[in-house]
């Protein structure tokens, strides 16, 4: 059967994004390639290292991912624009993409961004891939926005957190969409706090502890201040955590209810929290069977659309 033009949208969810990679080795695997891929936030990174031919290198690195390891590539840069730096993440990404420009790759690509001076929705369709990917995560506050042709950008999930817009406007004839928050009452921000308790052992928290009487330098107390949390209250990390997803769960209903997907693909990730980047085996098989439960649907739209 002749397939219509296929745009798969990938959206934001933090470290569930993972079941991206497990929805795209099914697909294939049942002969659905799509043409055009656009994808929000780590929906950008699974996206764009797929059509850049770097997918294989982006899972073996996600399954390798530790609770130790994933806490290495979280420098702490304060006066940046946000928390975290982000630097040895772009190290990272430059190891394996770092020549690689969207214009050049074989699939049609978008990373869907938000302009911080105005709150529009940019689309980075060419250039160097590498800026278009970190761009699209750059969650306010905890990444620094990235500078991209004298706009600075900050993560699209601000905007467009499920990109199926996106896809049409690039000539999607069938959109398939791939929504990481369908399920509402899952484990939420729980992952907040594991952070927080981890930094708690594995940073200035724990020498704070042992010398509670000890003079504190600001940027000691400002740790503190944000990572630190006491009688069952959140953090302030966890609450900035718990408002992003809120936001982008908000957003996700409404974009979509505007201009729904053709097919739509959820894996049931409630079970994983959205910092818990070291459960990808588990994201990933479930990316797999949320696939694999779309495909009817799937082949009633080619039978349709085609």
């Amino acid at each position: 059967m002749k397939k219509p033009v296929i745009g798969l949208a990938l959206g934001a969810g933090i470290a569930r994004g993972w079941a991206h990679i497990g929805v795209l080795q099914r697909l294939e695997e049942a002969g659905i390639k799509p043409e055009i891929i656009c994808g929000t936030s780590i929906g950008a990174l699974v996206g764009g290292t797929y059509a850049a031919g770097k997918s294989d290198v982006l899972e073996k690195w996600a399954r390798e991912l530790t609770r130790g390891r994933m806490f290495r590539y979280l420098d702490l840069a304060f006066g940046s624009g946000g928390l975290i730096g982000g630097k040895k993440l772009v190290r990272r990404l430059e190891e394996d993409c770092g020549d690689v420009r969207i214009e050049e790759m074989g699939i049609k690509f978008a990373a869907v961004t938000t302009e911080l001076a105005t709150g529009h929705e940019i689309w980075v369709r060419d250039g160097p891939l590498v800026p278009a990917l970190t761009a699209s995560y750059a969650l306010p506050g905890i990444f620094p926005p990235v500078k991209v042709a004298d706009r600075w950008l900050v993560d699209g999930a601000m905007v467009n957190p499920v990109p199926v817009s996106v896809c049409r406007a690039l000539g999607a004839r069938l959109v398939i969409a791939v929504n990481l928050n369908g399920d509402v009452f899952g484990k939420n921000n729980l992952a907040a706090d594991l952070i927080d308790e981890d930094l708690q052992f594995d940073n200035l928290l724990e020498r704070i502890q042992q010398n509670p009487g000890k003079a504190l330098n600001p940027s000691t107390l400002m740790i503190r201040q944000i990572f630190g949390h006491g009688d069952g209250a959140p953090s302030v990390f966890s609450v900035m955590m718990s408002s992003i997803n809120i936001v982008q769960d908000r957003l996700s209903r409404s974009r979509m209810a505007g201009d729904p997907a053709d097919v739509n693909v959820e894996p049931r990730l409630g079970h994983i929290g959205l910092l818990e980047f070291d459960r990808a085996e588990e994201a990933i098989q479930e990316g797999r069977n949320a696939a694999e439960r779309a495909l009817p649907a799937l082949a009633d739209a080619f039978a349709v659309l085609a």
